[in-house]
C-alpha cells in the first residue's frame, strides 16, 4: 500500500496494528536513511478506538485505505460517512475454499498445498485456505494425506529455530480466540481429526498445532467465520454445483483455488467462484504486477499491479476555451 501511495505523490500516516508496530517503525527509518522528505511517512502506532478512529475521522484526511478485519472495516466505513465522506478501501478478511475434485491432477501435490494453504504463518494469514471441500469419493484418502502431511512436515517450536515451521499465534488474545473456535467446532458436531490442544511447554504457550476437523456443515461458526489460526474445516461434495455452492457461502470473496485436470472445469469454477483471486492446481500465487483484493466483505478496491493507483489518485477534468 505504502508504494502506490507515495508513488503517486501522497504523504501518508500510517498506523500499523498494536500487536505488531516494531516493523511499521523500522520501515519508517529505512524511509528517512533512503532520503524521503521528513513528513512524507509517517507511522503512528496506537489502538484502533484511538490513533485509528482519530484518523478515519479527521476532516483532513482525504483516504483511509485499510487491511484487517471486516468488523473494523465496516467501522471506517460509518467513520467516513460522519466525517468528510472520505474515499475508504478495505482489504477484509477471508474464509478461502480450496476446492479439491476427484480429477486433480496430482493428489499429493493438492495435499502438500492443502496443508501450506491453512498452516502457514500459523493461519494468521487474510487467504488462508481454511475451508477444504474435496470430492467425496476421494475425500478419506486426501484428507489422509493432508494429515500425514502435517505431521510430518509442518514442526512446531521456536521461531528462532530454522526447522520451526510451526510458531506461536501473535498474543494471548489470539490464543483465546482460537481454541474458542475449536471448542466451538466439537461442540458443534465436527469431527476434529488432528490437533485441537495448545503445546503449553513451547512459545510460552501461545502454540496451537495445525488442527483439522472433518464433518463440517458449511453452517457451522467454524466453516463461516474467519478463525486466523492453524484451523482447517474439511466439507465433501458430491458435484460441481454443490462445490460452487458451498465455497460461495460466505460473506467472504477474498481467494479461492480450484484442483482439476478438466481446463473447462477450471473455467467454470473460475467464473463461478465469487473471489479476487481463484487459484487453478495450485494455492496462494500472486505477482506484484497482478491485481489482489476481494469480493463481498473481503473488501474494494486492488492492491498491486496498476489497479493499486486508482485509490491514491482521483480524476479530474479541465476544460479550456480556445
Amino acid at each position: 500500500k505504502l508504494g502506490p501511495a507515495l508513488a503517486t505523490g501522497n504523504s501518508v500516516v500510517l498506523k500499523p496494528s498494536e500487536k505488531s508496530p516494531l516493523s511499521a517503525l523500522r520501515l519508517a527509518a529505512l524511509a528517512v536513511e533512503a532520503g524521503l522528505p521528513s513528513g512524507v511517512l509517517n507511522v503512528l502506532p496506537g489502538f484502533g478506538p484511538e490513533v485509528g478512529s482519530a484518523l478515519s475521522r479527521h476532516i483532513d484526511v482525504d483516504t483511509v485505505v485499510f487491511t484487517g478485519s471486516t468488523r473494523v472495516g465496516r467501522q471506517l466505513m460509518v467513520d467516513a460517512g460522519e466525517s468528510n465522506m472520505k474515499q475508504v478501501w478495505l482489504e477484509g478478511g477471508g474464509k478461502s475454499p480450496n476446492v479439491v475434485f476427484a480429477d486433480a491432477p496430482d493428489l499429493d501435490e493438492a495435499a502438500v498445498a492443502a496443508a501450506a494453504a491453512f498452516a502457514f504463518n500459523q493461519g494468521e494469514v487474510c487467504t488462508a485456505g481454511t475451508r477444504l471441500l474435496v470430492e467425496n469419493s476421494i475425500r478419506e484418502e486426501f484428507v489422509t494425506k493432508v494429515m500425514k502431511i502435517l505431521e510430518n512436515e509442518w514442526k512446531p517450536g521456536n521461531p528462532l529455530d530454522p526447522t520451526t515451521n510451526i510458531g506461536p499465534l501473535v498474543d494471548r488474545g489470539q490464543l483465546e480466540t482460537v481454541l474458542g473456535y475449536i471448542e466451538s467446532g466439537k461442540s458443534d458436531g465436527a469431527t476434529l481429526r488432528l490437533g485441537g490442544a495448545p503445546l503449553p511447554e513451547i512459545a510460552g504457550g501461545l502454540l496451537v498445532p495445525p488442527t483439522v476437523f472433518d464433518n463440517v456443515r458449511p453452517e457451522m461458526r467454524i466453516a463461516q467465520e474467519e478463525i486466523f489460526g492453524p484451523v482447517v474445516s474439511v466439507m465433501g461434495f458430491d458435484s460441481f454445483d454443490e462445490a460452487m455452492t458451498i465455497a460461495n457461502n460466505t460473506i467472504y470473496g477474498l481467494a479461492a483455488a480450484v484442483w482439476t485436470s478438466d481446463l473447462s472445469k477450471a473455467h467454470r469454477a473460475a467464473r463461478a467462484l465469487r473471489a479476487g483471486s481463484v487459484w487453478v492446481n495450485q494455492y496462494d500465487g500472486g505477482d506484484m504486477t497482478a491485481p489482489f483484493g476481494g469480493f463481498k466483505q473481503s473488501g474494494n478496491g486492488r492492491d498491486k499491479s496498476l489497479h493499486a493507483f486508482d485509490k491514491y489518485t482521483q480524476l479530474k477534468a479541465t476544460w479550456i476555451k480556445l
